[in-house]
């Protein structure tokens, strides 16, 4: 019982070779400069050290109102901020506070 062998084709292997070596260069090319290449590297981290600031500036903003949060607490309640919200829900005013009252033209403007 003779078999037959083939042998492999040139043109093949070169065509899978070429295929195999594009790929590579696309791999390559896209870890130098592509959106998380090495070239951005330094892009990404001003925007984390950005980030960073903007987190630190955020939390001093949410530690300012949980302080203005914890005066309304009925147990330390300050006076001075209790007559304040009485005066304005009351719409009234004391004898040292000036109003200037102003036209609806003047507001709108």
């Amino acid at each position: 019982m003779p078999t037959r062998q083939r042998r492999p084709s040139k043109l093949k292997q070169f065509f899978i070779t070429l295929i195999l070596v594009a790929f590579l260069a696309y791999m390559g090319f896209s870890a130098i400069s592509g959106k998380y290449g090495t070239n951005n590297r330094k892009l990404i981290i001003d925007d984390i050290k950005q980030l960073e600031v903007k987190t630190a500036l955020l939390q001093t903003e949410i530690e300012e109102y949980k302080k203005k949060i914890a005066l309304f607490d009925p147990q330390k309640l300050d006076p001075d901020i209790l007559s304040e919200r009485a005066l304005e829900l009351l719409l009234m005013v004391q004898e040292n506070d000036r109003i200037i009252i102003l036209d609806e033209e003047q507001i709108n403007q």
